[in-house]
């Protein structure tokens, strides 16, 4: 490529995130190129298509939800509609070999009142404890030295009383959000992850509501019809060189492609795949060596019938087991309701042993996992399998997300979206809401686009954050959380104020009997 050649902005992936900053740049008028490394746009969004399966099937990012507004703005504007996923009836609770149902952000009844209490100061101190964290900046927060040393285990050993709901913390709440094992997450990483995501009421319902028609990639596979040949596939990044005016990237197959300025989207553990002319700064250097990616596989089985219905189950499970090969489990079918399906999530330490095992192997354990559960023999009878491995995925290195290990949100975040000479940062980890999630990934990539549009003068800086700050005064969730939650007392709470009572009681009448001595003396 000649300097006549030269494009405004070059963008290093062509996921939802990269595709999201050069249609932004596209529309800004800007010469643009996008360099994707696999034959296929869309990232950690990847809809397979087949008829076998109804046409297709989303096997990476799938779920949107309230608050969503950059990822459903998109599939609005490109006529891609959204159905309705909400299971919040009759939900199994699998604890060690053991069932019982609840509804969607309730909890099981237990009769022992101290789990109950434990479980409602868990959500109390997620939500209020992340009160205190900017989304932007959560290395500034009052604790974050504190939270951040701490790691999400050490948490649940110090403020989770009950064996139950410290097992449902460490086995399957951290797994599903960072897709790591608890002793290996940064506290601080877990309250930030949650308040991104409006709290604990929303992460864990509001997120999952809806599915796109048709599948996520659809909106990547538009934007490129979009862009037409200036998405560029099968090109893998290899080197990166940066001058006072020129950035030049170059690609394993030897070709250069000189622009401007240029837009990384790739996950910050995979930068260390590409080489660097000028070598990154220090904390950035640390920065990508020390996150890595999370470890997860999705699993869909189907189904001649939704036998789960038939025993008025909605076919959602929360699973705490160490026996069992999934932590999380959703029915799943076409708008028209056909194609039943049960979706597994594999995260963490489970996913890294189920890998060992046969594809075959695999799907007999989960097999026989839905036959407890549901108590059905249909259960052990799929009619077809589909499986992704993220962790094997090259150009993702897992999913959803990076993980942040105890120390390093508040060692090198301030450096997580700065830019590096003309090298500006976007990718669902360094977007300010919905980190992990689809409407992460375009909001990061619209911000960086508005990073390069100011840096250039086509905009004012002011604007680069107007959209996130609007979006952060406005979520309009609803409350469906009973409000006396928060006036329960935790179980410490509950066993000093029940020790004290019978002492200071005891103290009064000992005073009482002996008043006439005290008053002489």
């Amino acid at each position: 490529m000649t300097d006549e050649e030269k494009v405004d902005v070059i963008v290093i992936g062509a996921g939802l995130s990269g595709l999201a900053a050069a249609k932004w740049l596209h529309e800004a008028g800007l010469k643009i190129l996008v360099l994707e490394a696999r034959d296929r746009v869309g990232g950690r969004t990847y809809t397979k298509c087949d008829p076998a399966v109804g046409g297709y099937v989303d096997l990476g990012g799938s779920y949107v939800g309230i608050a969503q507004n950059h990822i459903k703005q998109l599939a609005k504007e490109f006529g891609v509609e959204t159905y309705d996923v909400r299971q919040d009836k009759n939900i199994i609770w699998y604890y060690n070999g053991t069932k019982k149902l609840f509804d969607s952000y309730g909890i099981p009844f237990f009769w022992n009142p101290f789990v109950a209490l434990d479980f409602c100061n868990l959500f109390y101190l997620l939500d209020k404890w992340g009160e205190e964290i900017p989304c932007d900046a959560p290395w500034t927060a009052p604790r974050a030295e504190e939270w951040d040393r701490m790691s999400a285990s050490e948490f649940a050993d110090k403020y989770i009383w009950t064996k139950t709901v410290r097992e449902f913390f460490k086995k399957f709440l951290i797994p599903m959000f960072s897709t790591n094992e608890a002793h290996e997450s940064s506290l601080l990483g877990i309250l930030w992850y949650i308040k991104q995501g409006y709290g604990t009421k929303c992460v864990f319902t509001a997120a999952q509501a809806e599915k796109f028609k048709g599948g996520s990639q659809m909106i990547s596979d538009k934007i490129k019809e979009i862009l037409g040949d200036r998405v560029l596939l099968k090109k893998p990044v290899y080197n990166i060189k940066q001058t006072r005016d020129t950035v030049t990237v170059t690609t394993i197959d030897g070709q250069e492609y000189k622009g401007r300025y240029a837009i990384s989207a790739v996950p910050f553990p995979l930068l260390q795949k590409i080489h660097f002319e000028p070598s990154f700064p220090s904390l950035k250097n640390q920065l990508i060596q020390n996150v890595s990616m999370g470890s997860f596989i999705k699993s869909i089985v189907y189904y001649r019938t939704r036998f789960w219905s038939e025993k008025r189950l909605c076919g959602s499970a929360y699973v705490i087991d160490d026996n069992q090969p999934l932590s999380l489990l959703m029915s799943d079918t076409k708008p028209d309701g056909s194609y039943p399906a049960l979706v597994g999530f594999i995260p963490g330490k489970k996913a890294r042993e189920m890998v060992s095992l046969p594809r075959e192997l695999r799907l007999h354990q989960i097999c026989t996992e839905f036959q407890k559960m549901f108590d059905s023999i249909e259960a052990s009878q799929p009619i077809r399998y589909e499986e992704q491995n993220w962790m094997a995925e090259q150009y993702s290195g897992g999913g959803y997300s990076v993980v942040y290990p105890p120390g390093s949100i508040t060692s090198f975040g301030r450096v997580l979206r700065e830019p590096f000479l003309r090298l500006y940062f976007a990718g669902t980890e360094t977007a300010i809401r919905w980190t992990g999630y689809m409407d992460g990934a375009v909001s990061a990539g619209q911000r960086a686009a508005r990073e390069v549009l100011a840096v250039m003068g086509r905009i004012p800086v002011d604007a680069i954050w107007e959209d996130e700050l609007m979006e952060k005064e406005n979520p309009c969730l609803p409350d469906n959380v009973p409000r006396f939650f928060k006036y329960l007392p935790s179980v410490s709470a509950l066993v000093k104020t029940t020790c004290f009572i019978p002492i200071a009681t005891l103290t009064g009448l000992l005073l009482y009997k002996h008043r006439n001595y005290i008053q002489l003396h």
